[in-house]
């Protein structure tokens, strides 16, 4: 067992359920499949602690009922919210607009910003998670990287992230105004993000798989196939799994095939978080 610290968002996800696609200027009739546990906190915390590590979270959230059913859910589930801080303000939900293929889109409000206090001691864990844009994030990874573990998520801007392992997407990435099909230029742009400590930076390319940009070498991965039913949470999975290949020695080709086969069983699954479906992969 390995104790791991994710700094990333816990939210509660209104899952609408589209009749048809989502087109620009239509009309479209909705389910509500109501509210259930979601963000890269949990989303990725989850199947850490189905695979017997101890995981705490970093996060904030609000000081209402939406909050208190949050913190219940995720620690009812196994994870640690002790370390979670609470605003006076409500607690938005977050809608996941879902349509018939599976396909998601995000919409939620603002977020109050969230300024984190002074990095604990890292000797205590064996992995740092990033995937949160909280004010004084890159001053605890910075702090972390001799003592443990760091893997990141690229921020939606090109802030900093020290890392040893940055992950992003494929299309997320042509956000940033970076040549995907230049290696080099890849390379050079994931050291300009996480500094002189990156051993790879990561790029997930859905049914394609993944491409792992070392400094000498890139090593890639299939996807593996799956029925796809919710596509929420499937990043989220992927860096699960890797981190848990990671923590458990494999290798770097080795722990992103272990993620990228918890990806496609987080898609063939009608939540957010891992369900059992994950569990009884974990058992075999």
């Amino acid at each position: 067992m390995s104790n791991v610290l994710l700094l990333a968002n816990l939210n509660c996800d209104r899952v609408l359920q589209l009749d048809r696609q989502l087109t620009t200027g239509g009309r479209h009739y909705y389910a509500d499949n109501g509210r259930r546990l979601g963000g890269g906190g949990a989303n990725t915390g989850l199947g850490l602690v189905f695979s017997g590590h101890k995981v705490a979270l970093v996060s904030q959230v609000g000081n209402d009922k939406t909050a208190d059913w949050l913190l219940a859910e995720a620690s009812l589930q196994g994870l640690d919210c002790s370390l979670l801080q609470r605003n006076e303000l409500d607690t938005p939900e977050l809608l996941l607009v879902m349509t018939p293929d599976g396909e998601r889109t995000i919409i939620r409000p603002q977020r109050p910003i969230f300024t984190l206090g002074p990095a604990p001691d890292f000797t205590h864990w064996q992995a740092l998670y990033v995937n949160s844009s909280a004010v004084g994030t890159e001053h605890w990874a910075q702090s972390a990287l001799e003592h443990t573990l760091v893997i990141a998520q690229l921020a939606k801007d090109s802030r900093e992230r020290p890392c040893h392992i940055l992950i992003s997407s494929r299309s997320d990435l042509r956000n940033h105004g970076v040549d995907v099909n230049n290696n080099d230029a890849l390379w050079r742009y994931g050291q300009s993000i996480a500094g002189q400590t990156l051993r790879y930076f990561i790029l997930t390319d859905g049914e394609k798989g993944a491409v792992a940009y070392g400094q000498q070498q890139h090593i890639s991965i299939a996807a593996v196939s799956a029925n796809v039913v919710d596509t929420t949470g499937a990043g989220d999975a992927f860096a699960s799994g890797l981190i848990h290949g990671l923590l458990s020695n494999q290798d770097i080709k080795q722990a992103m095939i272990t993620g990228a086969e918890w990806a496609a069983i987080a898609v063939t699954t009608a939540s957010s978080i891992p369900g059992t479906e994950l569990q009884q992969h974990l058992n075999k």
